[in-house]
């Protein structure tokens, strides 16, 4: 049962432009609850204008921490005082974290909440070979996650050419055409779709219909609808498949950790999710 919200009630929440139909609120709210904690999380509308103005402001009203999302994962990088090495890497920060001497850190647990995805349901992308559908925000927290945890080959397809400069900053050289996706993906163990395609009514898949096998592990971030053409046609050529709430709960998880830490119970988010989108796939 859900604490009353008390004046020793602490209070963490999400920027973003638009927010209001984020699902953080419903996941860390959970989250707070299995702990045994007096904590709250709202969302904050934050239009960019005021991006700058957002850790002064936090900071000032007693905020212990923030998640943060579109338009502002970039801008976060110049107005936090440090930064992780992943944040750094990737300039993109989803997590604020207020300190104890008053500073703030950028984290970015994106690409890592996706690995303890993996490894929550039996999957180690060590040695692994990988294919990454999409070089957006997640698509290179993504790649960026699978180079740390020891992946063999780390391959990027992306639908808009990606500049030699950006893939050198992240020291990813394996990048292929999107026409070379399909026969990339039939090479790979592990292919990942972190394009928008299949979010939503959109029925396309990023791949062919008949491109992955029996020995492929599947996994779309996409987690709306839970499972996507993509999915489908993975499964019923009997790859395994993951679909994309894992990544959401686990990145999630990792952001309560780093605020409180201790992890939170993720079946328990989890089943909040369920609650508000209906029983996943």
């Amino acid at each position: 049962m859900s604490r009353p919200i008390s004046g020793r009630t602490r209070v963490a929440g999400v920027i973003g432009w638009p927010v209001e139909h984020s699902l953080s609120p419903a996941l860390h709210a959970a989250g707070f609850e299995s702990l045994g904690l007096d904590w709250t999380y709202v969302a904050f509308p934050t239009p960019p204008e005021a991006a700058p103005h957002v850790i002064d402001a936090a900071r000032t009203l007693g905020v212990v921490g923030l998640s943060v999302t579109m338009p502002h994962k970039t801008a976060m990088v110049e107005h936090c005082d440090s930064l992780t090495d992943s944040a750094r890497l990737l300039r993109s920060v989803n997590t604020i974290e207020f300190r104890a001497d008053g500073s703030t850190r950028g984290h970015s647990t994106d690409g890592d909440g996706l690995v303890d995805s993996l490894r929550h349901d039996g999957v180690d992308p060590t040695s692994r070979d990988v294919l990454v559908l999409g070089f957006g925000g997640a698509g290179r927290a993504v790649a960026d996650a699978m180079r740390r945890h020891g992946a063999g080959r780390v391959a990027i397809a992306n639908r808009t050419p990606i500049s030699a400069s950006t893939a050198a900053a992240l020291d990813l050289s394996d990048v292929v055409d999107w026409s070379d996706r399909n026969s990339v993906a039939s090479s790979c163990d592990l292919v990942i779709n972190c394009t928008s395609i299949g979010m939503g009514t959109d029925s396309d898949s990023p791949l062919g219909d008949e491109t992955l096998s029996d020995r492929h592990v599947a996994v779309d971030i996409v987690y709306h609808p839970a499972d996507t053409r993509f999915l489908n046609a993975a499964r019923s050529r009997g790859a395994r498949t993951i679909g994309g709430i894992g990544m959401l709960v686990h990145q999630a998880a990792r952001q309560e950790e780093i605020w409180t830490g201790r992890r939170p119970d993720v079946e328990a988010m989890k089943r909040a999710v369920s609650e508000v989108l209906g029983p996943l796939a």
